[in-house]
């Protein structure tokens, strides 16, 4: 070994120095976060709010300005992440509801936003979800709103039009379907593939390729997808990493999604407002006028004329009236925002009626 190395000894003793200086500043942050739980609970006795979206958000965001390396930022950012999610559990311990069972995509998505400090609770549908959070028997929840590949949930969309609950959050999570079998399964003889319909979707052209002639049988979730398959010899399952370590499957093909950049998009679900975090969306849905030309251009150009950027734009039935649509419209920026007020402002008289589904902090991760 060179002379100008340390030794391997002096090193592990530098690494245990380090263990020990962050275990007592991770402790130290622990006992700041149940005194700010306090002091909460004395200034807002009558409605005390623990989890502050913007707030971690900005953390986040420091983080990740201020690292240097050799960790990358977002990685740093997913450790601060479970830290403050430890944190946070000491002031108030959170429940989740998400698209169950456990093993989901929105299962992942949920434990990468809060943390794994919290308590997941899996539901069987996505109105479910909305229920649950509106009536309080949950603290949030976690729903898929729009694919790269698929497109808008439509499920989730059509929810918000009967809903009351809040957008206070998004996340982002990048997509690997694997082709899951079980110990039992003969390979030779796969005549039945399991899989959510939009699973089937993003896999449709590797599954041509490879499984053309199997029966592709579309389920609620990956996670039943893999759980049914346990105990058929002649089936194979498409689901992600979470659910293959849970159900105890084997991967026999990996990453077999069409788009190597697929991502989804999931939304954070509450029932309280959010301040701006500097760095925030707003949704919100759209009812124009019937049977007026050039109405939708009306909408859309005052945000042009100030430069605001919309970050999507999808139209549903409304429900109500036959032949008539309302638009979803995602934009950045915050609702106390002035530039955002004044859009609002002049396109008042041009709308029929306009839905505030939230302003809250652009996914960080």
């Amino acid at each position: 070994m060179s002379e100008s190395l340390p030794s391997l000894e002096s090193l592990r003793q530098e690494i245990d120095r380090i263990d020990s200086s962050i275990q007592d500043l991770i402790n130290a942050r622990a006992r700041c976060a149940q005194q700010v739980a306090e002091v909460k609970r004395v200034s807002q006795p009558d409605a005390t709010v623990f989890y502050r979206p913007e707030r971690e958000a900005q953390v986040l965001q420091k983080v990740m300005a201020r690292n240097t390396g050799p960790l990358h930022a977002e990685e740093m950012a997913r450790l601060f992440r479970e830290i403050m999610s430890a944190c946070l559990a000491l002031e108030q311990p959170l429940s989740i509801a998400f698209l169950g069972p456990n093993g989901t995509f929105t299962q992942t998505a949920a434990l990468k936003h809060f943390g794994h400090s919290v308590k997941t609770v899996p539901l069987n549908t996505i109105d479910e979800v909305f229920r649950e959070v509106t009536a309080g028997a949950v603290s949030y929840g976690v729903v898929p709103v729009e694919n790269t590949t698929e497109g808008i949930v439509t499920h989730t969309a059509d929810s918000f039009l009967t809903s009351t609950v809040r957008i206070i959050g998004e996340v982002e999570l990048r997509i690997h379907h694997h082709l899951l079998i079980s110990e039992g399964t003969q390979v030779a003889s796969i005549s039945r593939i399991y899989a959510h319909q939009q699973a089937l979707a993003q896999c449709r052209q590797w599954l041509d390729a490879h499984f053309p002639k199997a029966e592709r049988v579309a389920v609620s979730s990956n996670a039943e997808a893999a759980r049914r398959i346990k105990g058929e010899w002649h089936s194979a399952a498409i689901a992600g990493e979470t659910a293959a370590e849970i159900y105890g499957l084997q991967k026999r093909h990996e990453c077999i999604e069409d788009n190597p950049n697929n991502t989804t998009r999931f939304l954070i679900l509450g029932n309280e407002g959010v301040a701006p975090s500097g760095d925030d969306k707003t949704s919100i849905v759209v009812a124009l006028p019937h049977n007026e030309a050039g109405a939708l251009h009306h909408i859309l150009e005052p945000f042009a004329r100030r430069g605001i950027n919309l970050t999507r734009i999808e139209s549903r039935p409304s429900k109500t009236d036959l032949w008539t649509y309302v638009f979803f419209i995602d934009f950045e920026g915050h609702r106390d925002d002035p530039l955002v007020q004044d859009v609002m402002a002049e396109l008042s008289p041009r709308m029929r009626d306009v839905k505030w589904l939230g302003s809250y902090p652009r996914a960080v991760l």
